[in-house]
This record gives structure tokens, C-alpha cells and sequence, in this order.
């Protein structure tokens, strides 16, 4: 590979902005690789995997760095960075967008926004469209719409033999049905083809009570969405109130319980929606309000810039025993850090109504993503969050259904991951033997082949 077949750049570790370009969101990960490709098109993205392969250089895929595990990658190997391919194409028509995986959340919800229409995925704007989709795509409108996977129609991959394939119901349907859950074990998606549903605004935002009644406002909780119509998300939080605006003073640094909502229905039935949810316990604050949704996928990525120190782990939860909920008290009443928290994502809703054999991910049962993560700007409390993380999820661990969602996973080993993927593990393990026969693609939550 020589610069004139690029267009993109090649970084490597005597350049003076190499450090800049391995820098990824959890500054916890200090790899060095030995040259970072950025690629601008598809054919950049051939070349690249084709020179690796050829070359017998470990190879991973950067799409927005977010990765807790730090898979976006290698040491003294090369980085497939496609951070710099932002092409997308709306068909309002169709309801339909084709993005490249350069591009955030924030970039494909200011692009969609603009017709009225919205891709249910994530609730950080600067996570990559890449790792989460093909993860799986939890987020606030996973009630409503789903998973991001289940609004993905169509991808283009480049294979580990340099082949450029297209992956969709009728074409290499094995390997579409893969890549909605399997991760980037496959090859490099160079493009995704969605379907969108019909969002504009919503009425939603955060809402806080005293941590002392965390236990009633868990259950109260748990009880709203069990009855609540699809239309009503929201994800449970235990955190520190951050000291600044637009937080009220006398809340700063405190330690609360709350709920970031979502409501996407008639936003004049919102106030009698939410009437229910006000007067409980009287919460001690209150930000729901309609705003646009790009508002509210990005309403908290200044709180979390790149470089903190991240540790993550994860659980998916059936029910919220009167069990599991008094280890969550004691646990997430003792956030160590501002940034540290927990969160309970909901996955029921139209979630449910996709089986689990239809695409890779294979939790459909679930009620909740749960990640516990450990957070904070100074490498000197890495020790504290990550000990805060483990021993949380350590309790919770009989109170679990085994196994986590990919994108919340660290490197946890084998049979964690065969946990993860339940009953659809073999068959991954078919569709990566016939496409990833050497396991090229293996920065990941590896899927061995056979």
C-alpha cells in the first residue's frame, strides 16, 4: 500500500498528530498501533484490508471510537479509521437513509430531523452509527421503534478477501441476518441502508428524586412502563448531580435517583401522561418539556467529552425482583464519582415483538440493558470506579440473565460472549467460517470461526 493509492491519510507513530489519532472516548486505553489508515471511500477501505491482509497485520475498525473495551484498536497493528466517511442520503419519500459509518448519532439525527423523521438509536450523539448499529442499537425510542438493527435494511461489507459484497433480505441474507447483533465480526461495513419512523419533537428530559426513595421509585417505575403504552420511555439513573448549569445549586454534588423520559405521543395528552409521574414522591427536580429530539440524543455529550477514564459492565435484567432492587440501592446510593452512574435501559415494547432466532441479538425477552459504568476525568480514580463497577455487578449477578449487550462489554472472555448470544452463538459461528474463515476480523467480541 503507498500513499498514491489512498485517499485518505496514513498515520504512523513519527507523525505529529498520531497521538491525536489514536485517541478514542475512554482514555483508559492507551494502545499504539503501528499505522492508522483513514479512509475516505470504499475503494480506501479495500486497498487497506487487502495490504493487512497480505501483509499479516492484525487489523481493527474504528467507526466513532466509543467502544469501552477499547476495540477500536490494535497494538502495533493497523486502524481501519472511517471516522472521515460522512456521506448520507434521505429519501423522505421511502422514509429511508443510507449512512456512512463515519458519521455520530448527532450527524444522522441533524440529517433526519430536517423531515420530520428519526432512527431509533443510542443517547450520546457522539457515539460512531458503526459499533452501535451492529451491535444492536439501544436507545430512547427502542419502545417505540425498536432496535436500531431492526430499521436496518441493507449494508455493503468489505470481506476479509477484499470483496465488497452487499447484504440484505434476498442478498447474502446469512450474513445480513449476522450483522444485526454480531458485531463487527464479519468485515467492514462501508454502508448502511435504514428505514425511519415519523419523530419531529418529543416531551421528555430528565426528573430526579431524593436518593432516599430509591427503592420506592424503582418499583414505581417498573410499575409505569409495565402498563405505560409504547409511546413512553424513559431510562432509570442512579447519579451525582453535576455542579453546574443548568442544574439548580442546592442540588449540586448530590447524590439522586431519577429517570430520563421520553414520551412520543400526542404531545397534547403529555401533561396527562406524565400527571401520574409527578406526583410521586414530588420529584426534587423536573426538565421534561417537549424539545426537538436531536435535543434530547445529545443532551448529555458535554458531560461526557472524550477522554475520561471509562470501565463498564453489564447485565440483562428479566424483572426487577424487590431483591435486585434493594442491591441496587445499596450499590448506586454510592456512585464514587460526578460521571459515574447506572443505567436500566428498557428493551421491551416493540423490542418484543422481534423473536430471537430473526436476527443475531438474541435477548428479545429481556426487559433491560443494564450498564453500570465507572467514570471520571482523573486516571488517579481509575482504581476506585472500576472496583465501584465490578463489585455492583458482582452483586447483581443472581439477580441476571447471564450474558450483556456486546456494545456495554469489556474484554470478559469466551464463554461470556457465548452467554451473550445465547442459542444464535452457533450459527454466528456458520456465517463467520463462511465469510472471516481466519478469523481476520478478530478486534471485536470475537466470534471464533470453526
Amino acid at each position: 500500500m503507498s500513499y498514491q493509492d489512498l485517499t485518505g491519510k496514513v498515520i504512523v507513530p513519527k507523525d505529529p498528530n498520531y497521538d491525536e489519532a489514536r485517541t478514542i472516548y475512554n482514555a483508559m486505553i492507551d494502545k499504539k498501533p503501528a499505522v492508522i489508515v483513514t479512509c475516505k471511500t470504499k475503494a480506501d477501505v479495500i486497498n487497506v484490508v487487502n495490504f493487512a491482509r497480505d501483509n499479516n497485520t492484525e487489523v481493527s475498525v474504528r467507526s466513532g471510537g466509543h467502544n469501552g473495551a477499547g476495540l477500536a484498536l490494535v497494538d502495533g497493528g493497523l486502524v481501519v479509521d472511517l471516522s472521515e466517511m460522512k456521506a448520507i442520503a434521505i429519501d423522505p419519500l421511502s422514509k429511508t437513509v443510507i449512512v456512512q459509518p463515519g458519521n455520530t448519532l448527532s450527524d444522522v439525527d441533524a440529517a433526519t430531523h430536517e423531515f420530520g423523521l428519526a432512527l431509533p438509536s443510542g443517547i450520546i450523539g457522539t457515539t460512531g452509527i458503526g459499533g452501535i448499529t451492529l451491535g444492536g442499537g439501544l436507545g430512547y425510542l427502542s419502545r417505540k421503534g425498536g432496535l436500531t438493527i431492526d430499521h436496518l435494511l441493507e449494508c455493503e461489507v468489505v470481506l476479509s478477501n477484499g470483496n465488497l459484497v452487499v447484504a440484505n433480505k434476498d442478498t447474502n441474507p446469512d450474513l445480513f441476518w449476522a450483522l444485526r447483533g454480531g458485531g463487527g465480526n464479519f468485515g467492514v461495513v462501508v454502508s448502511f441502508k435504514f428505514s425511519l419512523i415519523d419523530i419531529k419533537n418529543v416531551y421528555a428530559g430528565p426528573m430526579f428524586w431524593p436518593i432516599e426513595q430509591a427503592e420506592e421509585a424503582m418499583v414505581f417505575y417498573d410499575t409505569i412502563l409495565k402498563t405505560a403504552s409504547n409511546d413512553l420511555y424513559g431510562f432509570f439513573a442512579f447519579l451525582i448531580v453535576p455542579p453546574a448549569a443548568p442544574f439548580p445549586e442546592h442540588l449540586w454534588n448530590q447524590n439522586v435517583c431519577g429517570v430520563v423520559w421520553n414520551y412520543t405521543g400526542p404531545i397534547e395528552k403529555a401533561e396527562e401522561v406524565f400527571k401520574p409521574i409527578r406526583e410521586f414522591g414530588t420529584p426534587i427536580l423536573d426538565f421534561v418539556s417537549e424539545i426537538p429530539m436531536p435535543a434530547l440524543n445529545g443532551m448529555f455529550d458535554a458531560l461526557y467529552p472524550p477522554g475520561l477514564q471509562w470501565y463498564w459492565r453489564a447485565h440483562y435484567i428479566k424483572e426487577l425482583t424487590p431483591e435486585a432492587i434493594k442491591v441496587n440501592v445499596t450499590h448506586g446510593s454510592k456512585v464514587p464519582t460526578m460521571h459515574s452512574t447506572m443505567h436500566l435501559y428498557p428493551i421491551d415494547g416493540v423490542c418484543h415483538d422481534v423473536a430471537n432466532s430473526e436476527t443475531a441479538w438474541a435477548n428479545r425477552e429481556a426487559r433491560w440493558a443494564q450498564v453500570i459504568v465507572g467514570v471520571d476525568p482523573n486516571p488517579a480514580n481509575a482504581e476506585t470506579i472500576t472496583n465501584w463497577c465490578k463489585n455492583y455487578f458482582d452483586a447483581l449477578i443472581p439477580h441476571a440473565m447471564g450474558g450483556a449487550y456486546v456494545n456495554f462489554m469489556m474484554n470478559e472472555g469466551q464463554e461470556r460472549i457465548k452467554a451473550s448470544y445465547k442459542d444464535n452463538y452457533e450459527r454466528l459461528v456458520q456465517v463467520k467460517t463462511k465469510y472471516d474463515p481466519n478469523n481476520f476480523f478478530h478486534i471485536n467480541q470475537n466470534i471464533k470461526p470453526q
